[in-house]
């Protein structure tokens, strides 16, 4: 064989092999966060400078909370502004909102903080009925308006939402409550995304808004990866924001 042959038979066997070698993903730099109810997306703060500091893309969902299918839209509005695959994280009533928006095509993982995670046909307040927290046990913590919306009673804020934080900021948070339609925590869900996506998850040890058994039961069910924060109130993203961003990062670089 004269060297022309040779190279040719080279390069040829460098092809295939080059073929037969799969590219490797790149990894999972999109973050979505999404608040729960009565708070807003600045809460998530602490979490977001740590999440960018390490090099993530990071968005929050301000939903209106005027109905579940409205947050599921402003979730999805945000979810069809990333460039690529997501990891979308919900805290509290925002995990209802991130099982049913996660089907969206860019959603590659979940991860749930303190979070409720129903299935299709189920609402997160039949089944916190079912396994009461300490906030369902404490008459008249959650107020109404004449038109139908929630909020926590101020004065009741700082102990049953976020004990471990310091009052000042608690009670601040207590008076910029965004009043929450009723009706969002009734309304069965039509999608689970933990069924069809990866998940993650986190259980405040101490949460009073959420039961902590009924947030292992949801995790355990979704076959999430969970992991416990003891002693963090149902604040945790904020109490706690290097557990919760470690665990958030933990699932981005999994994906």
């Amino acid at each position: 064989m004269n060297k022309h042959a040779i190279k040719l038979a080279v390069a040829a066997a460098l092809s295939t092999v080059s073929l037969a070698v799969p590219a490797h993903a790149d990894p999972v730099k999109n973050i979505v966060l999404v608040h729960g109810a009565w708070v807003d997306g600045s809460g998530w703060k602490p979490v977001y400078d740590i999440l960018v500091k390490d090099g993530f893309r990071v968005s929050m969902v301000q939903e209106p909370e005027t109905s579940f299918a409205d947050d599921v839209a402003a979730t999805k509005r945000v979810l069809d502004l990333q460039d690529g695959p997501t990891l979308l994280v919900g805290h509290s009533y925002g995990g209802s909102v991130v099982t049913e928006a996660g089907v969206h095509p860019k959603v590659a993982g979940l991860v749930y903080v303190a979070a409720h995670a129903p299935d299709v046909g189920e609402d997160e307040s039949d089944l916190g009925k079912k396994t009461p927290s300490v906030l369902a046990g404490t008459a008249g913590a959650i107020e109404k308006t004449a038109d139908g919306y929630t909020y926590l009673d101020p004065s009741e804020f700082p102990k049953l939402f976020a004990p471990d934080l310091p009052h000042e900021q608690a009670t601040f948070m207590a008076r910029s409550q965004v009043l929450t339609a009723a009706s969002v925590f009734a309304t069965p869900l039509t999608a689970a995304a933990w069924k069809t996506r990866p998940s993650w998850a986190i259980v405040a040890g101490d949460d009073k808004i959420i039961n902590p058994d009924l947030e292992r039961w949801y995790y355990a069910r979704a076959n999430s990866k969970t992991t416990e924060i003891k002693g963090a109130s149902h604040a945790a993203y904020e109490s706690r924001p290097k557990e919760v961003a470690a665990v958030i990062e933990q699932a981005a670089r999994s994906l």
